[in-house]
């Protein structure tokens, strides 16, 4: 137990917190074993790559109202500076989880306290609706209570820019600079000033959907196949406030609702992980698919940003499709009914993330139209189109963990529209009599299959930080020379920004911002990344393997999962 932890604990006990809770730091103090005092004080959360994210419960690396507290006012106090001669103003919303809502409403305190004029949805909404009111109520800046897809201890904040995107530099430093400026949590203004905070009208609702409306590609489709089966699952989230009604009015009328999940519940009663990318999330969807004989099975995460779907293979039976396979799937169908339609965009782009299938660039060079790479989380996909807007034409991208933006209304990853199209695209598969699946087949016979995996490795609290840290050190240090037999030959550290090629030692830049990710790329093709979360006390380890189709679609699927899994054994990862 560090001095520094000690003090950092008594601060709080000091500051003018409530006695409950000055009793639960007093109580870790008094514990004989003091791994939780530890972890609750060793350090104070952080904007990472999906902004403030912690277990709830009292403490400096906590998510409770002081943390979030401090967060709203070294923004509020940033914004301040920023826009010193202006009104400014800031959208809120809050997904399911349990203290959203109070969260919520304590920014809202907080900003109006401060002067801040805040427009506060008054139920739970979706965090890409959360980006589009930045953007719909000129906004200089927004927050949504939410901690997207992880465990229902967890709760968080997302920080959001002017143009409806998360913060990226210099902002995000610049409020984590404000905040580590706060000396004592008495500097936080609760007081709210009820002429600042404006409810949001739920006819807001319908200014959004129209917006999807307009990304939609074959209306006429949609009236030919209106009773296509639609399962929807929200998985207890905010999904269910808008996908129904949406698919509703763009002309679907056969949506099957999983009632069991449709409940807005913290506790995600019916789960054990609240994630679309989970096969045990998504098991009461594929039985009520399995019953009324679905044509698509589609679910969203709980702040409805994530979106992940099943279809229908070869033989009638229902199969998950990852988020590679999806995304892939939705880039394909949007270029070809754009080649169709004589409309793709001259100046037209795709965006994808540096551990996103490279299937996508391949279906997008094969249009005619670029594809570019940003790092990993959607932030930086939003920040392109910002640098790029009024120049290029931004068509759609996304990231393998399950997030597309089609279009750019919404500035971060919207599952809502990305259900819109894959209802859409489904109706004009059937409308070639085919399936979702067929449609994938015939992407792979076109342009080769890709498989992706992916590996999570839990190390929690500061020992497990320490080590991850570690882990991704000795990788640089003394990258494997060979990977499951290939000899690797690139490896891209964008730590550092080099290309190195680890036969000649030549080494370029890769004009990337700093992130700590590496990647290794062997003689045959394989592609393994390694990333530490930014948001979770874990090490991501991604495998991407490809080959052209020989022989049967599904033999050649078998034959690169066999591979990944060798790679994985090779580094001794399973």
């Amino acid at each position: 137990m560090t001095q520094q932890i000690l003090e950092t604990a008594q601060k709080w006990l000091n500051s003018n917190i409530s006695s409950e809770d000055k009793l639960s730091i007093q109580n870790l103090i008094d514990n004989k074993d003091q791994s939780e005092l530890e972890d609750a004080f060793y350090k104070s959360l952080e904007f990472g790559t999906g902004g403030l994210r912690g277990i709830m419960g009292i403490g400096s690396n906590r998510m409770n109202k002081y943390t979030l507290g401090m967060a709203t006012q070294g923004l509020s106090n940033y914004l301040l500076k920023t826009y010193p001669t202006e009104q400014i103003k800031v959208a809120i919303a809050y997904d399911c989880r349990n203290n959203s809502q109070n969260f919520a409403n304590i920014s809202a305190d907080i900003f109006s306290a401060n002067g801040i004029k805040v427009y506060l949805f008054p139920e739970l909404r979706p965090t890409p609706q959360l980006s589009f009111a930045i953007r719909h109520f000129e906004c200089h800046s927004g927050v949504v209570i939410t901690a997207s897809h992880n465990p229902k201890e967890y709760n968080g904040y997302k920080a959001y820019w002017n143009d409806g995107a998360q913060l990226t530099a210099p902002h995000d430093q610049n409020v984590i600079n404000e905040v580590n400026q706060i000396q004592s949590i008495d500097e936080i203004n609760f007081t709210r000033n009820e002429a600042l905070v404006e409810i949001i009208s739920p006819s807001f609702d319908d200014i959004y959907i129209d917006e999807i409306k307009k990304v939609c590609l074959s209306p006429d489709l949609i009236k030919k196949h209106k009773d296509l089966s639609i399962v929807f699952s929200s998985i207890h989230g905010t999904g269910i406030t808008l996908v129904p009604k949406c698919l509703k009015s763009m002309g679907f009328n056969n949506v099957s609702v999983v009632e069991e999940q449709a409940e807005t519940n913290g506790n995600f009663p019916t789960v054990v992980y609240p994630n679309p990318e989970e096969a045990e999330a998504m098991n009461l969807a594929l039985v009520q698919a399995e019953k009324i004989d679905a044509d698509i099975v589609m679910a969203t995460d709980p702040d409805a940003d994530r979106v992940g779907i099943a279809v229908k293979n070869t033989q009638g039976k229902f199969v998950l499709l990852n988020g590679n396979q999806t995304g892939s799937l939705i880039i394909w169908y949007i270029l070809t009914r754009l080649k169709e339609d004589n409309n793709i965009p001259d100046n037209g782009y795709i965006v994808k993330t540096i551990v996103t299938t490279d299937l996508i660039r391949i279906i997008s060079q094969s249009f005619g139209v670029e594809c570019m790479e940003t790092l990993t989380g959607f932030k930086y996909i939003a920040t392109l189109i910002r640098e790029l807007e009024g120049t290029r034409k931004y068509i759609a991208g996304g990231e393998e963990s399950y997030g597309y933006l089609i279009g750019d209304f919404v500035r971060d990853k919207d599952a809502i529209t990305s259900c819109a199209i894959i209802a859409e695209m489904t109706a004009y598969a059937k409308d070639n009599e085919m399936t979702v699946y067929d449609m994938m087949v015939a992407m792979h016979k076109e342009f080769g299959i890709y498989h992706e995996d992916l590996i999570s490795i839990t190390k929690k609290g500061k020992k497990g930080a320490e080590e991850i840290a570690e882990m991704m050190q000795s990788y640089r240090q003394n990258p494997p020379k060979t990977i499951n037999g290939s000899k690797v030959i690139y490896l891209m550290d964008y730590m550092t920004d080099e290309r190195r090629n680890l036969e000649t030692n030549a080494v370029e830049k890769m004009d990337f911002l700093q992130s700590n990710v590496l990647q290794f790329i062997t003689e045959d093709g394989s592609k393994i990344s390694a990333r530490p979360s930014g948001t979770e006390p874990k090490i991501k380890f991604y495998f991407s393997v490809s080959s052209e189709v020989n022989g049967s679609h599904s033999d050649t699927q078998l034959g690169l999962v066999d591979k990944v899994t060798a790679i994985q054994k090779d580094m001794g990862l399973i």
